[in-house]
């Protein structure tokens, strides 16, 4: 696992999340043409986790079944 810091709703939060899933969130954001930053916080906003690392993990998982 990495440690990756982005910002969420405006201040700096670290993440401990796969390079895979990393990586399938940077493709998500170059596609919906959205910084990282604004997806975390929309995910952040819509958890039904406490851990965020695992909300963006199953964030990845649910784009990937969709697409």
């Amino acid at each position: 696992m990495n440690k990756h810091t982005v910002k969420v709703n405006g201040h700096d939060t670290s993440v401990f999340i796969e390079q895979e899933f990393w990586i399938e969130l940077k493709n998500i954001s170059k596609l919906q043409k959205k910084s990282i930053s604004r997806i975390v916080s929309n995910v952040d906003k819509n958890k039904k986790t406490q851990n965020l690392s695992s909300a963006i993990r199953l964030y990845v998982l649910n784009h990937l079944k969709n697409t």
